[in-house]
């Protein structure tokens, strides 16, 4: 790895080394695992002052990038959130272990007892933007599964993952487990992407994080299969049921908490009977919070809202409102301009409820609660590598079990088929 310069050369060794690794982690005991996450988290607080040092730089090189403030807050690191990467760990380490899980167990009349357990994928890449944290949660998460894993962060926070990593391999180390387990790529260099997705010999799986701009060349281009990780263009539907206290609360959290994450609200469908009244009131007091409103048809706002508004993710002080018929329109809206990430309804009517869950095929849709919570962490898995937004396999948050295979292990007793 000393020859950066010669990025397949460099990758195609992670990459044998990945492969080695995960044959040991297959069948790694869940004790190591958690000791090795335990020990991990340990070592991030004991160097979070180097971390920080590490941001500090990292935020330098955004700010020379001219990165928006809300792509600024993604990578910034402070010692509460680095609280939170080491809570993270712990609560990844905690959890029961994955491999091995026996899914289904069943006799045959042919004699065969057959049992389907959980099983490592084997080496997953993850390849992901701004956010420092991400080194911890995918290597956690990945490690937890039984799996090598290759991280490739962004530009933005090579100095902060670099360190991140450093402890992760810390903690695998002191666990007894080999140190390959989890590699990050030690360059910037664009190259070692397309490299990575070009690696069928030795990735088995990989995971996109960031933009629509990074999603869709990992899409367009890999050979490796993906888990897709669409933009966010999470809508909020008020129904003319809606709770006005409730709405209030959850559309100001769902837009304003963090605007720079895919969970954000970009867009605010209302109810036509209520527009004039909860609708304006709702319009109302996100302006006052300093957020700039992209009107539709019928609605004041900070400005007008004009097609490309629809579908579009701003990541930002931003939001898009247009007045729809009812639940129906809502419906009709997100599926023509939705990513299939997470949506939300307010409303009081179980009737109204029902059909907009049964009718959407978002991987999260919520009720009465706040979009900011589509994020494994919430769900209860510890953290999560990413929230899919495809069909096949994963869906939604991806945890450690969403990390996981299965195989068969059939038993006989000197036994033929016929």
């Amino acid at each position: 790895m000393k020859d950066a310069e010669n990025i397949p050369a460099l990758m195609a060794e992670i990459g044998q080394r990945a492969r080695a690794a995960a044959a040991e982690l297959a069948f790694a005991s869940a004790e190591a695992k958690a000791q090795a996450l335990t020990a991990a988290a340990d070592a991030v607080w004991a160097r979070r002052d180097e971390i920080i040092a590490a941001n500090a730089e990292d935020m330098a090189f955004g700010r020379e990038k001219g990165l928006s403030d809300a792509m600024m807050d993604r990578l910034m690191l402070d010692e509460a959130r680095i609280s939170g990467i080491c809570d993270a760990l712990r609560a990844v380490a905690a959890q029961d272990d994955p491999v091995g899980e026996v899914l289904a167990e069943w006799d045959m009349p042919s004699g065969l007892h057959i049992r389907r357990v959980r099983t490592p994928l084997g080496v997953v890449g993850v390849i992901y933007e701004s956010r420092p944290n991400v080194t911890a949660d995918a290597g956690a998460l990945c490690l937890k599964a039984g799996n090598a894993v290759i991280l490739r962060g962004g530009s933005e926070s090579f100095h902060s993952s670099g360190v991140i990593h450093a402890c992760l391999v810390e903690g695998v180390k002191a666990a007894g487990l080999p140190e390959d387990a989890i590699q990050r790529v030690p360059t910037r260099d664009r190259a070692a992407v397309a490299e990575m997705l070009t690696m069928t010999d030795t990735i088995d799986v990989i995971v996109p994080r960031g933009g629509k701009g990074l999603v869709g060349l990992v899409q367009r281009e890999a050979r490796v299969p993906v888990f897709a990780h669409l933009e966010g263009i999470v809508h909020v539907y008020i129904d003319a049921s809606a709770d006005p206290e409730k709405a209030l609360r959850v559309v100001l959290n769902a837009k304003t908490r963090r605007t720079g994450i895919c969970g954000s609200a970009e867009c605010l469908l209302i109810h036509r009977d209520v527009a004039a009244t909860l609708g304006a009131d709702l319009i109302a007091a996100l302006m006052e919070a300093g957020v700039r409103v992209h009107a539709g048809e019928g609605l004041q706002g900070t400005d007008r809202a004009t097609e490309e508004d629809w579908g579009r993710e701003y990541l930002d002080m931003d939001i898009a409102a247009k007045i729809v018929d009812d639940v129906d329109g809502a419906i009709a809206h997100i599926r023509r301009y939705g990513s299939n990430h997470t949506d939300c309804i307010i409303a009081e009517d179980k009737a109204t409820v029902a059909r907009f869950f049964e009718r959407l095929d978002s991987a999260i849709l919520m009720h009465n609660a706040s979009t900011q919570f589509a994020d494994g962490g919430e769900f209860g898995m510890g953290a999560e590598i990413g929230i899919a937004t495809g069909k096949m396999h994963a869906r939604g948050p991806v945890g450690a079990a969403q990390l996981t295979s299965f195989k068969y292990l059939v038993e006989g007793d000197g036994t033929v088929r016929a």
